[in-house]
């Protein structure tokens, strides 16, 4: 996969690898979520992760099923040791510990339509369009359509002025990174394989959004 070193912004300048980590500014979060909102997807601004995870705890209620694949963002806001250690049914720990030879129908069947699916995104774009990218594609099934509601925590950082800047944004900044960290992890690295993007949801209130101002995530 070839990696851009510059992208455009859309407006006339280069948009550079380093812009991809800084928070967006406040008219620029604010039309977003106006753009999410006008596409069936709730928008809510807040000013941290940490927030943000205040927020879903509290709409998930005690005993719900909820699956989260592995996401930068959700574990650096906590949710994850959270969501492990509360009064869950916590998808993810059940799942990691079957047996993908032996079991493996029976974890497509756990992971694909939890009742809450907890992540994030690659890039949103200044219209309201969700990106996501992805090599197992593990957490495209459930957010596309199979997971009863779907929560996502996006760092004002995400945002890009298209759909263009958003796959370059995955080439450039999100791929090099991800492919380094299983690189040390396990010694394998991984690959651009599947991509979703959500322009729109046909039912309001499936889909959250926390914008949150400050970076978090990759």
């Amino acid at each position: 996969m070839a990696l851009a070193h510059q992208v455009d912004s859309g407006v006339g300048q280069p948009q550079t690898i380093g812009e991809f980590s800084v928070a967006a500014p406040e008219a620029l979060i604010q039309k977003v979520a106006a753009a999410l909102n006008a596409n069936n997807i709730e928008a809510v601004v807040v000013d941290t992760g940490r927030e943000a995870a205040s927020h879903i705890l509290e709409l998930v209620p005690q005993g719900a099923e909820v699956h989260s694949s592995k996401s930068k963002t959700i574990e650096e806001i906590g949710l994850y040791a959270a969501f492990e250690s509360g009064p869950y049914d916590w998808l993810r720990g059940r799942y990691l510990k079957m047996d993908r030879r032996t079991q493996g129908r029976e974890m497509r069947k756990l992971i694909g339509s939890p009742d809450y699916m907890l992540g994030s995104v690659q890039a949103v774009t200044e219209e309201g369009a969700l990106v996501f990218a992805s090599y197992s594609a593990s957490q495209i099934g459930p957010i596309a359509g199979g997971a009863g509601r779907v929560l996502l925590v996006v760092g004002s950082q995400k945002i890009v002025p298209n759909l263009e800047t958003a796959i370059r944004r995955i080439q450039s900044y999100v791929f090099p990174y991800e492919d380094a960290r299983l690189r040390e992890q396990l010694g394998l690295g991984t690959r651009l394989a599947k991509l979703l993007v959500s322009y729109a949801e046909p039912a309001p209130g499936r889909v959250t959004v926390f914008l949150v101002r400050e970076p978090v995530g990759i």
